[in-house]
Order: C-alpha cells, then sequence, then structure tokens
C-alpha cells in the first residue's frame, strides 16, 4: 500500500529526524506506528545516523503491530524488523540475527540491559505507549534509566500519558532529558507543581495540582513533546455510549447488600485506604458480574495450602448480555470481561449459540477477526489496550465487566473507533444500578483520577452503612435490648 502522509504525519516525521529525543503524544488512531517506522526507515538508508532501532512494547503489540505495520506500506520494503519475544533462546537467536529493527516486550527490559551491559548496540530506541513507563520505581524503567546513556536517539509513543494525573509525566520526561525540565527526582517534581489531596497520618495517596501547574509544565515541555488530538485531524466515525442497566433479581439483589454491608462494617473504624477500598471493590465487582473467588485454606500433609474456587451467585448480567448480542443481530462484537470466571461464564452461555466465538490470544486471532470470521471476540483489556488495530472486523464494544482504569477503558475502545472504521460505533455497558458499576461508570464518564474516585465511593457507602448500623444500635438500646447499658 502507498503512503501518502497528512500534513501533521510529515511534520512528525520530520520532527523525529530532526531532534533526538522526543515525545509524541498523539490520540489514538493518528498512526503514530508508521509516522515513527517512515522516520526510522530514513536515518537507517537515507541519513545514516541510525543503525540499530529498539522498539519496546507491550507484548500484543511487539508480536503483531510493527510486523504488521511494516509489511502493509511498499515504502518501508528495506526494513527488516525482528521480533525479540519469547523464550531466552529465541530472543538471543533473533537479537542475532540481520536486522534494522529489533521489538520486544517491555517486561523484557531489564533482561535486555542485564544481556548487553556496556556493549548496548541500539542507538535509537522507541518506547511504544511510555505510560507504561510512568512508574519510577519500576524495574523497566530503572533499566532503561541506567543505560540512557547510550542511547543516541529516543522517541516516546503514548495516546494517554498522564491517565492519571500529570504526575504520570515525570517519569517519561526524565527518560527524554535526564531530568532538565521537571526535575531531577519525582519529589523535587511534586514539590515544585503539586500538593497532597488524600492522604492519612503516614501516607499520601494522590496529588493535586497547584494552581496553574499545568500551564508551566506544558510550556517546560513543550520543545520536546507533540500533542495531538484525533478530533482535529480525522474524519472519525460517530462514537455512540449505550448504556445498558442490570436489574438484580431478589436473591442476587440480598447477596450483593449482604456483602456490601459486611465487608464494609468489618472495616476498622471508616478509615479506608487505597488497598482496603481496591480489595472491597473488586468484590462488589465481581458479585455484581455474577460470580466471586472463594479462597479456602486447607491442611495437606506437610503444610497449609489455599484453594481458590468460584462460587456463582446470579446469572443476570450474562443474561443481559445474550440479550444484547442476539439484538446485535449478527454484527460483530468486541467483548471486554474483567475477572477469569467472567470469561469462563461467558463462554459457557455463548456455546449455545451458532456463533463463532474467539478469546484473544494471538495474531491469528487478530487476522481472523479483521477478516470478517469471528463473531464474538472475547478479550481482557488489558490484552489489547495498546496498539492494536482491530477497527476491520467490528464496530460494536460490549463491556461486561468495567474496572477502574481510565486508561484501559480509553485504549480498549480505540481499537474499534479509530482511523480506518467505517462505521458508527457503539460502545455498550452492562452496569448493575445501584452498585458498584455505577460509580465505576461515573468515574470513566467523567474522565477523573478514578482511584480517588474510588475513594471517595467507597467512603460515601462506609459512611452509609455505618450510620444505619449506629441508628439501629440506638433503637436497639432504647427497647432495652442491650443490658450492659442499664
Amino acid at each position: 500500500m502507498r503512503f501518502v502522509p497528512h500534513n501533521y504525519q510529515r511534520y512528525c516525521i520530520e520532527r523525529i529526524i530532526q531532534d533526538e529525543a522526543l515525545a509524541l503524544f498523539l490520540d489514538m488512531g493518528l498512526g503514530k506506528t508508521v509516522i515513527t517506522l517512515t522516520a526510522v526507515n530514513d536515518l537507517i538508508f537515507n541519513r545514516f545516523l541510525v543503525s540499530r532501532c529498539l522498539v519496546v512494547a507491550p507484548k500484543k503489540v511487539a508480536e503483531d503491530t510493527w510486523t504488521r505495520e511494516r509489511t502493509k506500506w511498499d515504502h518501508l520494503g528495506l526494513l527488516k524488523v525482528r521480533t525479540a519475544i519469547g523464550a531466552r533462546n529465541k530472543r538471543i537467536r533473533e537479537l542475532n540475527s540481520p536486522g534494522n529493527v529489533f521489538v520486544i516486550n517491555r517486561e523484557n527490559i531489564p533482561w535486555l540491559v542485564d544481556y548487553y551491559r556496556n556493549d548496548w548496540p541500539f542507538d535509537m530506541v522507541i518506547l511504544d505507549e511510555s505510560s507504561s513507563f510512568k512508574n519510577h520505581q519500576s524495574k523497566r524503567f530503572k533499566a532503561l534509566r541506567n543505560i540512557r546513556g547510550h542511547i543516541r536517539r529516543i522517541v516516546e509513543l503514548s495516546g494517554t500519558p498522564s491517565p492519571q494525573g500529570l504526575t504520570d509525566l515525570w517519569a517519561q520526561l526524565y527518560l527524554l532529558d535526564g531530568g532538565k525540565r521537571l526535575g531531577r527526582t519525582l519529589t523535587e517534581y511534586r514539590n515544585n507543581y503539586f500538593f497532597p489531596s488524600a492522604r492519612n497520618a503516614t501516607t499520601i495517596f494522590s496529588y493535586e495540582p497547584r494552581p496553574g501547574a499545568d500551564e508551566k509544565i506544558q510550556d517546560l515541555i513543550r520543545d520536546i513533546c507533540i500533542s495531538l488530538s484525533a478530533k482535529d485531524y480525522l474524519e472519525l466515525p460517530e462514537r455512540i455510549d449505550n448504556i445498558r442497566y442490570v436489574r438484580l433479581d431478589a436473591k442476587a439483589r440480598r447477596a450483593y447488600e449482604e456483602m456490601e454491608r459486611e465487608r464494609i462494617l468489618e472495616l476498622p473504624d471508616t478509615v479506608l485506604d487505597a488497598g482496603s477500598a481496591a480489595v472491597l471493590s473488586g468484590k462488589l465487582l465481581q458479585l455484581a458480574n455474577g460470580a466471586v473467588y472463594h479462597t479456602a485454606e486447607y491442611a495437606g500433609e506437610d503444610r497449609t495450602s489455599e484453594e481458590r474456587t468460584v462460587i456463582e451467585i446470579h446469572d443476570n448480567k450474562v443474561e443481559a448480555f445474550m440479550e444484547l448480542v442476539e439484538e446485535l443481530n449478527g454484527k460483530h462484537a468486541l467483548v471486554f470481561y474483567n475477572f477469569q470466571h467472567d470469561l469462563d461464564r461467558l463462554e459457557k452461555a455463548l456455546k449455545k449459540t451458532k456463533l463463532t466465538v474467539r478469546e484473544l490470544r494471538n495474531s491469528s486471532d487478530i487476522a481472523d477477526w479483521n477478516a470478517g470470521g469471528v463473531d464474538i471476540l472475547l478479550a481482557h483489556p488489558a490484552s489489547v489496550a495498546y496498539g492494536l488495530n482491530l477497527q476491520e472486523g467490528g464496530s460494536d464494544v460490549i463491556w461486561f465487566g468495567l474496572n477502574w482504569s481510565l486508561e484501559l477503558y480509553q485504549q480498549a475502545n480505540a481499537r474499534l473507533h479509530r482511523q480506518g472504521q467505517r462505521h458508527t460505533v457503539y460502545i455498550h455497558h452492562l452496569v448493575v444500578a445501584d452498585s458498584v458499576d455505577e460509580d465505576v461508570m461515573e468515574a470513566l464518564q467523567k474522565k477523573g483520577d478514578c482511584q480517588a474516585a474510588l475513594l471517595e465511593a467507597l467512603k460515601a457507602r462506609v459512611e452509609k452503612y455505618v450510620q444505619v448500623s449506629q441508628e439501629g444500635k440506638k433503637v436497639y438500646d432504647r427497647a432495652g435490648g442491650n443490658k450492659s447499658h442499664q
């Protein structure tokens, strides 16, 4: 296929060629991969400024996207892309084979740095979805930081560079400029531009930017970052969000309320930190979907072990899902689940139909989906969140189970709502009424700090149940039930 770049794509290509360190914060669907490969092709074969380029990407993207994009465009025919993923022996074999561009999944960056050490062979590094390097304490960030002095050119690509707030930018910018713009340490960055917004006596859970901080940060990084929005450059098809509320039957409602009440009331006082909130929210999300994990201890011959089983509570959401699939009347759907038992129950229900159902596992599943050979493609949002092109296989997304990650939510939806999609995209959400599902949906729609929303939502529920419990205790005392106070 002949590549005819848009004007914004020409600009980005020229900037990659001119600048030795650059971040392309481009909306999903603007063609980050072909832009970057075109610049790499020019740097290698026309300007002789790069000899070996390393691409660090999420595993699914590393397996498929870069190789597929290279073969898709005629002008990239000279590039030889090697995919160094999988077993250690395979990675080593690929790294030592002739090639220009070597693709590795981000989890193997610490291994790669240790493998080459001071004999680092890549003069250019591309971080596909650089937001996965936002944690300054992660092994992948530390490994790249240690080898940064051996890298002449670095390009960061992301559609969501700061999904949880501006604090996510520090580590990504540090890999570009060594801390020149935002500070040498994360602490310095936070002290200069943020203040604590949620904390207890010893722990700070989240930060809020100081007044005017976002403008100051943007001014500091403007020369090294390009940020473009798809709505300004592409005529994307319409996206319609559909929320379908699911009513629990009486038995399921009692089970949900009992778990919510007992889990909340067993918390000491009304203190709720991010850890306990996440555990509680996870249990309630599971139950809203219809099943929960139960962990039981049992004594073996020489030690005590744990066994996790699935307890099925209701089929209300599965039934709503099957009704929605029937209403699609043959249209293909990309279905996102949250827990493994969601996947198991969906597959069991779909077996009763004549639909072609596939769980997304590898590049052949992607190819079959895009070729129209799959009716229902089941996927966890974390497995498809970055870079995968699925827009040719359908235009309907179904969220069977939601989660609190705004980044995963936005990226997953963009697998269909992106450049090349020819139909209106429908994003269907199955939301259990009067449950934590509604809290998650509201947080995602507001596109704010989902962790803060999680804490606030559950704190509100804690206060409700504590108040109800206290009122009940007062009534019990007045009736003479509590003899210890008489």
